[in-house]
């Protein structure tokens, strides 16, 4: 049965030149049908929608007027942020890139779901932005169990995204398939490990990075996990939730937000 990891897109994208050859989104047609709708917002529109500033509503309508003309770049390698800081998918190997391409699926508000190298061109859209009233208004009831329907019928799910992107693909999953690792930060010797949030993004696309560099078919192994720091805690751990603890967080530096 195959193995799939779910993370999702960013709002922040640097076009890059891709370094394999682009496929095509499965639901190019329902993104093209998104852009033409976002096309017609006000500038108004974008800044309520998105709680942005009025210069950034002006680029991002600038942005969806000129989108369909910029140059096609590989999802996986166009998205940045913490998530994809643990990811580095332009360290990947061909071998890598392969297995990422069958087995990693990439959440969109606006592509509804991506490989990694699905070509892609630059955009903003959060999955729960709350559109102007019409058929566009929920973006979760927009895609209903499209994104689900993409996803592979059997096999275990690594669930590495987020809440809000979540909401797209599991109420139409077996629950019994996923698999939902945490990451938590022992800050003090001797207390309770805690929940960082930046910590624990990083650590997700880190976790996925592990995965696809070892060409897992299966969930046996994930125990081993360790990169970062971090080391598999038993006690607190179960099957579909195992989690992992570090002493010390190994990922300063590769978010420009950590200190």
């Amino acid at each position: 049965m195959p193995l799939t990891i779910l993370l999702h897109s960013s709002k922040t994208m640097v076009p890059v030149p891709p370094t394999r050859e682009l496929t095509t989104p499965v639901f190019e047609a329902q993104a093209n049908e998104l852009t033409d709708y976002l096309q017609e917002l006000t500038l108004e529109q974008y800044q309520k929608v998105m709680h942005i500033s009025e210069k950034l509503a002006g680029q991002v309508e600038d942005l969806y007027l000129e989108r369909l003309e910029l140059p096609l770049t590989a999802a996986v390698e166009t998205f940045r942020g913490d998530i994809y800081s643990g990811l580095r998918a332009l360290e990947w190997n061909d071998a890598e890139k392969d297995f990422a391409q069958k087995h990693l699926k990439l959440l969109s508000g606006l592509y509804g779901v991506l490989r990694p190298y699905d070509g892609i061109q630059p955009y903003r859209l959060e999955l729960g932005y709350r559109l102007p009233e019409g058929p566009y208004k929920d973006l979760y009831n927009f895609w209903s169990d499209k994104v689900a329907e993409a996803i592979p019928m059997d096999g275990p799910i690594i669930n590495v995204t987020s809440d809000e992107y979540a909401k797209v693909v599991l109420p139409f999953i077996d629950t019994s398939r996923i698999i939902t690792p945490v990451f938590l930060t022992r800050k003090t010797a001797g207390e309770e490990p805690v929940f960082v949030v930046v910590h624990s993004k990083i650590a997700r696309g880190s976790y996925a990075r592990w995965v696809i560099q070892r060409g897992l078919a299966t969930v046996d192994g994930l125990e081993d996990f360790n990169d970062l720091g971090y080391v598999y805690d038993g006690e607190r751990s179960s099957a579909k939730q195992p989690v992992y603890v570090c002493e010390q967080f190994g990922g300063i530096g590769l978010s420009q937000r950590l200190t």
